[in-house]
């Protein structure tokens, strides 16, 4: 890890190095990591205090597996090892995180939004992976402890970074980007989501903004110009913002669609004199946005390396992901949820053959209209003719009344655990089931029921 020495790990975090041992003092570090499992020999490791576990606790462990140095908020009571001592062992991690990005000689795409983010993630990281070693966001890896764990991942001939940037409140996105320093920022959509924090879609608007403070003055800023929130951006640093939308008006833009259900679609991308013929094997028109974003961020990209990229996708398990389970298809996106994300899941649902059931949970931190976002949903499952709504959470009985309102057949399930014991008897051979909810809900253990049960 380039000029990731100790003394100068100590510098960028306003630390102060204890136990110090001479034949170390220019040795570089291999690694950064929290996790105290993760270390090996050369790893730096970062001593964090979580709600259930104090890694100050394992701090023998490490170094016992030969790790280079600890950064603690508290000094063992020996030398075990080189000690960086800092006040709060979390700022540490994104002041070292932010010193190391400025050492690298490196491009970075920074993706933002309501919706979409990982999924845009997933297509701009293929296209660039046709020319370019990429780096991308593993997982979850996106808020202010994940995305300096992803920058630390980092490594000397990897040439372009795309990390996935989110947050839930004002503020957080600029210590993000003052960290990722972005050369290109990435918006796909403002939708209704951490409203708890952020009020409304103005506010939303404003702390994904946020991602511009830091980002390359002389970079790129690529937005869905089919949101109206977003098309509100004229100009970052003096340049107006590359606009990608269905409209003809955006500079990037895609018409002759053909949906192919479950299989995804085909469609002609406009940018330009240059025309794209995409085949995007992720089903549901919002992988179209995803795929016109990712052809967007040009680092010389030629038309071919473009259109391989966006056939090269596959889908992360949680995000819009195809499951063949026995006789039966379910589209696992269990990872996250607010209204947008579930209604266009929804709409890939209602493109499936046979008998569709979507089973449906708690959207969390949306604020004061939260049960009113619950109704909505439920309605438009009814609406949009789901035959069967399986809706699960205190907060999902609005979703079950909205979808009963509309003459949905639908039951609710105060527990997913409820649901599980007579999920079986409620499924039918060849059904496409849609599982989504919050996160916190667990509803990949849903998924893995079904799977089990075929």
């Amino acid at each position: 890890m380039k000029n990731m020495t100790l003394e100068n790990i100590a510098a960028a975090c306003g630390g102060q190095i204890y136990y110090m041992r001479e034949d170390l003092a220019q040795e570089t570090a291999k690694g950064v990591v929290i996790d105290s499992r993760q270390i090996e020999p050369g790893y730096i490791f970062v001593a964090t205090k979580g709600e259930r576990v104090d890694g100050h606790r394992f701090i023998p462990d490490v170094f016992a597996k030969g790790a280079l140095a600890v950064i603690c908020e508290v000094l063992p009571e020996e030398d075990l090892g080189p000690c960086i001592l800092v006040e709060d062992s979390f700022m540490a991690l994104k002041q070292a995180a932010a010193f190391y990005r400025q050492q690298l000689n490196i491009r970075v795409v920074g993706i933002t939004g309501s919706v979409g983010k990982t999924s845009t993630k997933e297509f701009i990281a293929a296209v660039l992976a046709e020319k370019y070693k990429v780096h991308k966001t593993a997982g979850n890896y996106n808020n202010e402890v994940g995305l300096p764990l992803t920058i630390f991942g980092i490594q000397d001939d990897d040439q372009i970074a795309v990390l996935e940037m989110g947050i839930n409140t004002f503020g957080e996105m600029h210590r993000l980007s003052e960290v990722a320093r972005p050369d290109i920022c990435v918006m796909t959509n403002i939708g209704q989501c951490h409203l708890e924090n952020l009020i409304d879609r103005d506010g939303i608007l404003r702390a994904k903004s946020e991602i511009f403070d830091f980002m390359n003055p002389e970079g790129t800023v690529i937005v869905n110009g089919d949101d109206d929130k977003l098309a509100t951006i004229h100009d970052v640093y003096g340049k107006a913002p590359i606009t990608f939308g269905m409209n003809k008006d955006n500079a990037i833009w895609a018409d002759h669609i053909e949906n192919r259900g479950l299989l995804g679609s085909r469609a002609d991308i406009h940018m330009g004199d240059v025309l794209v013929h995409a085949n995007i094997p992720l089903p549901g028109e919002h992988m179209i946005y995803n795929a016109m974003a990712a052809a967007g961020v040009q680092f010389d990209m030629t038309k071919d390396e473009i259109t391989a990229g966006i056939s090269h996708v596959e889908a992360v398990a949680g995000r819009s992901h195809l499951i063949e389970a026995g006789d039966k298809v379910v589209i696992d996106d269990c990872y996250n949820a607010n209204p947008v994300s579930m209604k266009a899941a929804i709409d890939l649902l209602a493109t499936a053959p046979g008998r569709k059931v979507a089973i449906l949970g708690d959207m969390f931190e949306l604020g004061e209209n939260e049960r009113a976002m619950h109704r909505e949903v439920g309605q438009y499952a009814a609406e949009k003719g789901i035959d069967l709504i399986l809706c699960v959470g205190g907060l999902s009985s609005e979703m079950y009344e909205g979808a009963a309102e509309k003459g949905g057949e639908a039951r609710h399930f105060e527990i997913r655990e409820a649901l599980e014991a007579v999920l079986q008897d409620l499924l039918q051979p060849g059904d496409t089931v849609l599982v989504k909810a919050s996160h916190s809900m667990a509803f990949e253990n849903i998924v893995q029921n079904i799977q089990e049960n075929e």
